[in-house]
């Protein structure tokens, strides 16, 4: 059956764009039987219903099955935990991920004799890569400069860049924190455009774009080409591995550069979780922390029992967004988000806001890790002795201060602004720079190497502060937790977050008296999350018809709930991830401390829908490795005919009715159109398509909502 896919993609499209999310006309909230309620409840608490969770919702009870999601801890978890099992980098602290997958800093280090190579030969061939790597790096670079004088004598006119520093050795290739599903090019053969998006898999394509770009993938794909050879593919995992390691260090470098492109995951396929990371990380050891952490969050937001408390977690992340591609954070954003952010999802928020202040992740990713009072004893150069020692008897020696060291003021803004008062919440530059010296000293032991949070008296500013008209004397790291308190107890503070939650399952802007409900709550709750989303779940507003699919799904709420409509099997979350990218939302990767955009008007354009529907096929064809839609049988293995095929799917995603006859009507001209030739009974009737059927169900408007 050929279906004219650019026709109904053109149709739908417009649709989306434009269709209302309900009629303008006023009606009653459903009734407690009514099946939309039950899914109104499942496309706001969870990352979209799969088949069969309409019924066991409307079994359960709605309002059990919303109290029950609220308290986690009550659901069995353990299928998730099974997948993840194979991510080891979940289960490791930061200390342990930085001593695993080295970062250039650690490699340095190595290199010059500070820090002794691994003994584990695993780890040694990791290490013994980007060794090479640096050091080829360090020739090149001396190469350079050494030609730098030679070409300013011979054109004057480029005595200036002759003077320019040459790029450091810190940035220059250094492994992009990439998922390990497109490990990307060295950063010295991207463009900058590349970058800026390491992930993308348009990147992979621009990273041969000179010619020697192209001569060096060339020779890649020749080693490549010559390891097939050489039968190591052909090879039992176990056996692959075992060749890898028993090669001298110069074929394991070139072995690490043949995988680059994402050619690793063909030969790594089949072996045990820590082999796959050993080879893998032999290219690029950054890539193999985000991988397994953005696998792990698709994986979970799709498969997880505990819905809400994945939204949850999701949603407290973006609030306190981190970039995982910041330097030190790509070793310590693992602990970020399971440490910090999920247990304290459902919890108080003043728990939440401490924890947030005292993580490595975000002390680093706003830089107050090393920010420094102006009068501090670090900034005057005054060393710290303990009480008993007298430090008249041995004077410090005068020191000019560092000119990268001073007060900086990034945390203090984005704790007022951003994670507590918001930008309206009566605050002034004033307050800025005083919180910011109110948390000079909070810092990190050692950040690259994924030390914790500790407190430097030498770095925190002395003397009293005013912070919001009030006076918080001197206490040192005391100092810091008053602030915490003050803001977590502000009614601005319970007013904006109040309203965030809001628009995260109401709609983009939520009814004034509902944020208002909700903040009273959080105030008389101490800032009780669960007590807040109690407020809002037995609210009218909530359950209003003006609410009913009124939010447009981000691209992470779009694939996950692809995903769980069509009763997908996923073995291989690669692909999903990669979409994300594509769709432009690679997760743990928006630097702007505001996180993702979570309104509709930054997702719903021509472009990204058309994404959307071809990603919406794509999956529902069975046409991603690893991934298993069986459309017919979600339709009903005795249903046959196109109408009826489409009848039952809309039935099965759109439980509770949803989809309009504008979207009907343009599907089922596609799959039975009038003015189709009329077969004779003597032929072979093609059997209806239903993966096509559930794809256009899939990248309709209607399922672009919840």
């Amino acid at each position: 059956m050929r279906i004219r896919q650019w026709t109904i993609c053109s149709i739908l499209l417009a649709a989306a764009c434009f269709v209302p999310a309900v009629s303008a006309k006023k009606k009653q909230p459903p009734a407690p039987d009514d099946p939309r309620r039950a899914m109104h409840a499942l496309d706001r608490l969870t990352f979209g219903p799969r088949p069969g969770d309409l019924q066991q919702v409307t079994a359960m009870g709605v309002d059990k099955w919303i109290d029950l999601q609220l308290h986690p801890e009550k659901i069995n978890d353990k299928g998730v935990d099974e997948r993840l099992a194979a991510f080891r980098t979940l289960r490791m602290s930061s200390h342990e991920i930085a001593e695993n997958f080295p970062d250039q800093q650690i490699i340095r280090q190595v290199l010059e004799g500070r820090k002794n190579m691994p003994n584990d030969p695993a780890r040694r061939a990791i290490y013994q890569v980007q060794i090479a790597r640096l050091q080829a790096r360090r020739e090149r670079q001396q190469a350079a400069n050494a030609a730098l004088p030679e070409v300013a004598s011979n054109n004057p006119s480029n005595s200036e860049a002759a003077n320019q520093p040459a790029p450091s050795e810190d940035n220059a290739n250094a492994p992009a924190a990439s998922d390990n599903a497109t490990p990307p090019a060295a950063a010295d053969k991207a463009p900058p455009a590349a970058a800026s998006n390491p992930n993308s898999d348009q990147n992979s394509a621009n990273a041969a774009s000179t010619p020697e770009d192209a001569d060096a993938r060339r020779r890649e794909d020749r080693l490549y080409a010559d390891l097939a050879v050489q039968g190591l593919l052909d090879l039992p995992a176990d056996q692959r591995y075992k060749k890898v390691m028993a090669m001298s260090a110069d074929d394991q470098v070139a072995f690490a550069d043949a995988e680059r492109g994402g050619k690793g995951l063909e030969f790594v396929e089949g072996m045990n979780p820590q082999q796959k990371e050993t080879l893998l990380a032999m290219n690029n050891p950054g890539g193999v922390i985000l991988g397994e952490l953005t696998q792990a969050k698709v994986l979970r937001a799709i498969y997880s029992q505990r819905q809400l408390e994945e939204v949850m977690t999701d949603f407290w992340f973006n609030h306190f967004n981190v970039y995982a591609n910041k330097d030190a954070d790509r070793v310590l954003i693992t602990s970020y988000e399971q440490d910090v952010i999920r247990p304290h999802a459902l919890g108080k928020f003043e728990d939440l806001l401490v924890a947030t202040a005292k993580s490595p992740a975000m002390l680093f990713y706003l830089d107050n890790w090393a920010s420094v009072g102006p009068n501090s004893m670090a900034a005057q150069g005054i060393r710290f002795y303990p009480p008993r020692r007298r430090p008249w008897l041995n004077p410090p020696p005068a020191r000019r201060p560092r000119r990268d060291e001073g007060l900086n003021e990034n945390y203090g803004r984005e704790l007022l602004e951003l994670h507590t008062l918001g930008v309206d919440g009566g605050y002034s530059q004033r307050d800025v720079t005083e919180v910011a010296k109110v948390f000079t000293g909070w810092t990190i032991d050692r950040p690259f190497q994924g030390g914790g949070f500790q407190f430097d008296l030498r770095k925190h500013e002395p003397g009293p502060k005013f912070v919001l008209g009030h006076r918080i004397k001197a206490n040192g790291e005391q100092e810091g937790m008053q602030v915490l308190h003050m803001l977590a107890t502000s009614p601005h503070t319970a007013h904006f977050i109040s309203l965030k939650l809001a628009e995260r399952f109401v709609s983009d802007d939520p009814p004034p008296a509902l944020v208002d409900r909700m903040a009273k709550t959080f105030l008389k709750k101490k800032g009780d999350i669960r007590e807040v989303l109690l407020t809002l779940f037995h609210s009218p507003e909530f359950w209003a018809e003006s609410s009913y699919r009124a939010k447009v799904k981000t691209p992470l709420e779009f694939v996950a709930s692809a995903a769980r409509a069509s009763g997908a099997e996923i073995d291989n979350p690669i692909p999903l991830v990669r979409q994300l990218n594509n769709m432009g939302m690679p997760l743990y990767q928006a630097q702007p401390p505001t996180g993702y955009p979570m309104k509709a008007d930054t997702w719903v354009n021509s472009s990204d829908l058309l994404d959307r529907m071809n990603f919406a096929l794509a999956l529902t064809g069975n046409k991603f490795h690893g991934i298993t839609v069986d459309a017919a049988h979600l339709a009903g293995d005795n249903v046959s005919n196109p109408a009826d095929i489409l009848a039952s799917l809309e039935s099965k995603i759109f439980a509770g009715g949803g989809v309009s006859q504008q979207t009907h009507d343009s599907i089922m001209k596609q799959i039975a159109p009038a003015d189709a030739p009329q077969k004779s009974p003597a032929q072979p009737a093609h059997p209806p398509d239903a993966a096509t059927i559930e794809g256009l169900l899939l990248g309709s408007p209607e399922f672009q909502r919840r």
